[in-house]
C-alpha cells in the first residue's frame, strides 16, 4: 500500500506541475529547454537534500553509489540520467509547448509503463500473464484514442469564467 500511496503522490505532483509548465510554455515568454533547465536547477538541490537526510548515513541503500560497479553506474547515468531524465524531459516539454496537456500528459505517461512492462518481460525476464497483457492493450488503445483525437474538430471547447494563470510579478 505504501508504494501505491507514493505513486499517487507522484502523479499528483506531476499532474499539478504540468499545468504550471503548460501555462509557462504557452505564455511564449519561456521556451521548453529553458523550462527544463530551470526545473532541473530547482530540483537538484532538493534531491541532494533529501538524499542527505534519508539515505546518507542511515544505511537505507546497500552501498554508497560511488561504490557501485561500473556497469551499474553506466546504466544509471545513461539510462536514467540521459535517456529518461534529459531525453524524456526534452521531448515531453517540446510536446507540451505544441500541444494540449490533456492529451500530451496521458500519452507520455501511459506509454512509459506499457513500454516498461514489455521491456521488463523481454529484457529482464519478468513474468507476463493475461492481466498484464490486458493492461498494456488498454493503455495502447487509450493512447491511440488520445493521439488520434483532434480537439480542433468536433465539439466546441468548454468556456469558463476562470482567468488564465498569471505569474506573481504580473
Amino acid at each position: 500500500m505504501t508504494a501505491i500511496i507514493l505513486a499517487v503522490l507522484a502523479g499528483l505532483c506531476w499532474g499539478i506541475g504540468e499545468i504550471f509548465t503548460k501555462s509557462v510554455l504557452h505564455s511564449k515568454q519561456i521556451g521548453p529547454i529553458t523550462a527544463i533547465a530551470i526545473r532541473s536547477t530547482v530540483a537538484i538541490p532538493v534531491m541532494w537534500a533529501v538524499w542527505s537526510a534519508f539515505v546518507a548515513g542511515k544505511k537505507l541503500e546497500p552501498v554508497k553509489f560511488w561504490q557501485a560497479d561500473t556497469p551499474v553506474l553506466l546504466k544509471l547515468v545513461l539510462g536514467s540520467g540521459l535517456i529518461a531524465g534529459a531525453g524524456g524531459m526534452i521531448f515531453f516539454y517540446l510536446a507540451l509547448s505544441f500541444g494540449e496537456v490533456s492529451r500530451i500528459k496521458p500519452v507520455a505517461f501511459s506509454l512509459a509503463p506499457a513500454i516498461a512492462v514489455m521491456l521488463g518481460v523481454l529484457v529482464l525476464g519478468e513474468s507476463f500473464d493475461w492481466r498484464k497483457g490486458l493492461g498494456v492493450s488498454l493503455i495502447i488503445a487509450g493512447v491511440i484514442v488520445l493521439a488520434t483525437s483532434n480537439s480542433q474538430k468536433g465539439a466546441a471547447p468548454i468556456k469558463t469564467d476562470a482567468a488564465p494563470m498569471k505569474s506573481v510579478t504580473d
